[in-house]
C-alpha cells in the first residue's frame, strides 16, 4: 500500500520540473501546493487529463488514471472537444491541438474495422467501448458500443466546426472527420421499434438493450436523425420520446433519470436552450429546464440526507456515475455496500446513495443552475484533495476503514478515489467552458448534421429558427431518412413496449402505471384492454416494480403478433392494497368504500378507455396475481359492466357477493402448495360461484406454490381463452 501511494503520489504531485519537460511552452507545471480557488485552475487542470495523457501514437485518451487498462473511445470525444477549450482559453495553440486533433482522427480513420472478433478497432463505422492502450484494438470482449462511439462523435464533429480555416491541416480535419461521421451505419443499429441498440458483440450480435428516454442518448440519436448516409426514420425520435417518464420528484416536475450524467452528456455540445420538441412544447418547458430540475432534485436529495451520510450539505452533494470504495461498510449500525463503479444518483423511479459525491456530477451542472453549482465548486476545492488533473473522482466521508477498499488513497481520513476517470473529467471541461462562453454549444450550431438532426427530431423556436441557422444544411445531399428499414437482426426488449405515466384523481393522490399499445396497429380496428394488478411484493412509487413477475408474457413475440393488445400495468402504492385481504378475511367488499387504489385503478381504466378509442370497450379483461388476484375480484365486482372477462391468480373475493359476477367468464388459478395465500381463497369464491350458475375455470395446481404465474401467463392455452372472450349484450 505504501509504495502504491508513493507511485501515484509521484505521479500527482513530482516538483515541478520534472513535469516542465513535457509540457507545450504555454503551459506552465502544477506544482504540489494547492493553490486557492479559481474557476481558470479548476477547468485547466482537468483539460490537462487529455492533453497529457493522450496516448503517445495513438492519440487515445485512457479510460482512468493512474490505472491504465485500455483507452475509451467516449473519453477521446471528450478530449477532442476539450483540445478546443484549451485553445480559447490560452493554455495551448490553435497549431498545437489542430495537429494533435488531426493526429488523433487520422489513427481512428486507419483502425481496421470488421466483423473479426480480434483484431480491429470497430466495424460499419461504429467503434468499440474500450480499445487497448497499446495498439488501438478492441480490448477484451467488450461491445461495440453505440452511445460511446456516439459521444466520439460529438467530438469529432466539435473540431469539425471549429477548424475552419483554409490551411492543409485544418481542411485535412474537416475531411477526415466528415468521412468518419458519414462511415457510421445508424441504420443497421436499428430495430423495430425505430430505436438503437446499445451494443453489438462480434460472438453472439445485438443487445436487445435499446436506446429510448430519457438519458444521455439524445446526442447520438440526434446525429442518426443528421447522418447524411445512413439515417435513421423521423419518427425514431417520437419512438425515444414516447418512454419518458415525466412526474415530481423532489418538489420538481420533470422528466426523470436518475444519474446526473443523463441529464448533461448532450448538452455538451447541444444548446438545447429555448428549442423545444413535440413533447417540450406539450410541456412548456425545454430540455435545458429539464437537466435544471433534475440538478436541484439531485441537490435537494443530499441536502435531505436520509442515509446521514457525512459531508453532506447544500455545498456538498452530487450523484452520478463514477467510482466507489468498492467495499463494505458500518454506518448506523446496518452494513452498506459500497460498488466500486456505479451509476449513483436519484429521481422518482432510482435511488443509488452510499455516500459516495462524485465532483463531476455538480460542477458539469453548472451552467443549468451556476448558483447552487459553483458555490460547490468552490467548496469542494478547499475541503477535498486535488491533484494533478483536478478532483479525484469519488470522495466519500462516511466511508472511514481505507484498508478495505482497494481503490483508496491512504493518508487521508476518509476515501478518497485513486483515479481520475475521462468520462467524468471531459463534462467537467466542456460544460465550466459553455457557462464561460458557451463554446462547443456555438460551435455545434455551425454544424450541418446537428442542425438536421433536430430539424428532423421536429426541434423548433429559439436559435434553430434563425435564419442562417436553417442554411446549414443547404448544398448536403442527404439520404431519405424515411426509406431505412430496421434490421431484423436487432432483438427487442420487452420492457420497450411500455411507457409510464401517472394518474391523479382530483384530490391530487397519485397511481403511477405503464401502458402497452397494440403491435403495429392499424387505422380503424379495435383491440382489447388487458388490467394487471400486480401483487403485495411489487408496491412502491417507482413505476418499475410492477413489471416483475408475469407481465411481459403479453410482450411476447408470437403473442403480440397474433393478440395486439392495450395493457394497462398500475402499480399500488406502498402499505396500501387493491381490495380484499390474505390477512384479514374481515376485509371483505365493501360496495361504498373501496381501497383508494381500488378506486383509481377503475377511474384510471376509464380515463384510457376514454383517451384511446380504438379499444374494444367489449374485451376489457382484468387479471392479477396474489394481491393483485384479490383486487382483480374485487374490481370485478364494483364495475362487473366494465369487464369481458377475469382471470385472477393466487387470490380471492368475498363469497357473499359472487352473484354480481356470475355471467362474466373466469378462469381462476392457485397453486395447492401456496403458503402465502393459502387455496381456501380462491376455492371458496369459485364453489360460491358456481351456486349462482356461473361457469367459472378452476385450476389447482398441485406441485406449485404462490409462485404459479409463469406457468399461467406463458401458458398459450390460457391466453388463448381470454382474447377469446368478449362481452354480450
Amino acid at each position: 500500500m505504501q509504495m502504491q501511494f508513493l507511485s501515484l503520489a509521484f505521479l500527482l504531485f513530482s516538483n515541478a520540473a520534472l513535469f516542465a519537460q513535457s509540457l507545450p511552452a504555454t503551459l506552465t507545471p502544477i506544482g504540489s501546493e494547492k493553490p486557492p480557488f479559481s474557476l481558470d485552475e479548476a477547468q485547466r487542470r482537468h483539460f490537462l487529463y487529455f492533453w497529457e495523457l493522450a496516448h503517445k501514437t495513438n492519440f487515445q485518451i485512457p479510460d482512468r488514471h493512474p490505472r491504465d487498462d485500455f483507452s475509451s473511445i467516449a473519453a477521446t470525444g471528450f478530449g477532442l472537444s476539450a483540445y478546443l477549450v484549451g485553445v480559447e482559453r490560452g493554455w495551448i495553440t490553435r497549431a498545437q491541438a489542430a495537429e494533435r486533433v488531426l493526429k488523433t482522427l487520422q489513427v481512428l480513420r486507419d483502425l481496421p474495422q470488421g466483423p473479426q472478433p480480434s483484431g480491429t478497432a470497430g466495424y460499419r463505422g461504429w467503434f468499440y467501448h474500450f480499445l487497448n492502450t497499446g495498439d488501438a484494438r478492441r480490448f477484451k470482449n467488450v461491445e461495440l458500443s453505440s452511445i460511446d462511439t456516439g459521444l466520439l462523435l460529438a467530438g469529432v464533429l466539435s473540431c469539425m466546426s471549429y477548424f475552419d480555416q483554409n490551411d492543409p491541416t485544418e481542411k485535412a480535419i474537416r475531411e477526415t472527420a466528415d468521412f468518419l461521421y458519414r462511415r457510421v451505419e445508424f441504420d443497421w443499429y436499428l430495430n423495430e421499434h425505430n430505436r438503437l441498440s446499445m451494443g453489438w458483440f462480434p460472438e453472439r450480435g445485438f443487445l436487445a438493450s435499446e436506446w429510448r428516454g430519457y438519458n444521455e442518448a439524445m446526442i447520438l440519436v440526434i446525429m442518426a436523425l443528421g447522418s447524411p448516409t445512413h439515417p435513421v426514420p423521423a419518427q425514431a425520435w417520437e419512438s425515444w420520446c414516447r418512454s419518458y417518464y415525466r412526474t415530481e420528484f423532489k418538489g420538481q416536475d420533470m422528466v426523470n433519470f436518475g444519474p446526473l450524467f443523463g441529464h448533461q452528456y448532450s448538452h455538451c455540445w447541444i444548446d438545447f436552450r429555448g428549442i423545444q420538441d413535440r413533447y417540450m412544447k406539450k410541456a412548456g418547458f425545454d430540455y435545458f429546464e429539464n437537466s435544471r430540475r433534475a440538478v436541484l432534485a439531485n441537490r435537494r436529495h443530499c441536502m435531505d440526507n436520509p442515509m446521514q451520510f457525512k459531508g453532506y450539505g447544500e455545498n456538498i452533494w452530487g450523484l452520478t456515475a463514477g467510482d466507489g470504495p468498492d467495499a463494505e461498510m458500518e454506518h448506523l449500525g446496518k452494513r452498506i455496500f459500497c460498488p466500486g463503479y456505479a451509476a449513483r444518483g436519484v429521481a422518482i423511479d432510482y435511488l443509488d446513495d452510499d455516500g459516495t459525491i462524485a465532483p463531476t456530477a455538480a460542477i458539469a451542472s453548472t451552467p443549468f443552475a451556476p448558483e447552487v453549482c459553483l458555490p460547490a465548486l468552490e467548496t469542494m476545492w478547499n475541503r477535498w484533495p486535488v491533484g494533478r488533473y483536478g478532483f479525484f473522482d469519488g470522495y466519500n466521508e462516511t466511508f472511514t476503514q481505507l484498508d478495505k477498499s482497494p481503490n483508496a488513497q491512504p493518508g487521508y481520513p476518509f476515501w478518497v478515489d485513486r483515479d481520475y476517470l475521462g468520462i467524468d473529467q471531459g463534462p467537467i471541461v466542456l460544460m465550466l467552458e459553455n457557462y464561460r462562453s458557451g463554446l462547443l454549444w456555438n460551435l455545434m450550431k455551425k454544424n450541418p448534421y446537428i442542425v438536421r438532426g433536430l430539424q428532423r427530431a421536429g426541434f423548433t423556436g429559439g436559435w434553430l429558427d434563425q435564419a442562417d441557422v436553417q442554411k446549414r444544411t443547404e448544398g448536403i445531399n442527404f439520404a431519405d431518412g424515411e426509406k431505412a428499414k430496421p434490421n431484423p437482426d436487432v432483438p427487442l426488449d420487452k420492457n420497450s413496449f411500455f411507457k409510464r405515466e401517472d394518474y391523479k384523481d382530483a384530490a391530487g393522490n397519485k397511481l403511477p402505471y405503464q401502458l402497452m399499445e397494440p403491435w403495429q396497429s392499424k387505422p380503424g380496428e379495435q383491440y382489447p384492454l388487458v388490467v394487471f394488478l400486480h401483487g403485495s411484493g411489487e408496491r412502491g412509487t417507482d413505476n418499475a416494480a410492477q413489471m416483475k413477475n408475469g407481465v411481459h408474457a403479453f410482450a411476447e413475440k408470437e403473442l403480440r403478433e397474433k393478440h395486439p393488445c392495450y395493457l394497462l400495468v398500475p402499480q399500488c402504492p406502498p402499505e396500501q392494497r387493491w381490495g380484499g385481504s390474505s390477512r384479514d378475511e374481515n376485509l371483505r367488499f365493501d360496495e361504498q368504500n373501496p381501497t383508494l387504489p381500488g378506486r383509481m385503478v377503475i377511474e384510471l381504466i376509464e380515463k384510457t378507455l376514454e383517451k384511446n378509442p380504438a379499444i374494444d370497450r367489449n374485451r376489457v379483461y382484468i387479471t392479477g396475481l396474489s394481491m393483485g388476484g384479490f383486487g382483480a375480484f374485487d374490481a370485478l365486482m364494483r364495475r362487473p359492466d366494465l369487464f369481458a372477462a377475469g382471470m385472477p391468480l393466487c387470490g380471492g373475493g368475498d363469497p357473499n357477493h359472487a352473484e354480481r359476477i356470475k355471467n362474466i367468464p373466469l378462469w381462476v388459478f392457485h397453486g395447492r402448495l401456496d403458503e402465502a395465500v393459502p387455496p381456501h381463497f380462491s376455492v371458496k369464491m369459485v364453489d360460491a360461484l358456481k351456486k349462482t350458475g356461473s361457469k367459472v375455470q378452476y385450476t389447482e395446481y398441485s406441485t406449485l406454490g404462490h409462485n404459479v404465474w409463469d406457468v399461467t401467463y406463458y401458458n398459450p392455452a390460457v391466453l388463448e381463452w381470454l382474447f377469446a372472450q368478449r362481452k354480450t349484450e
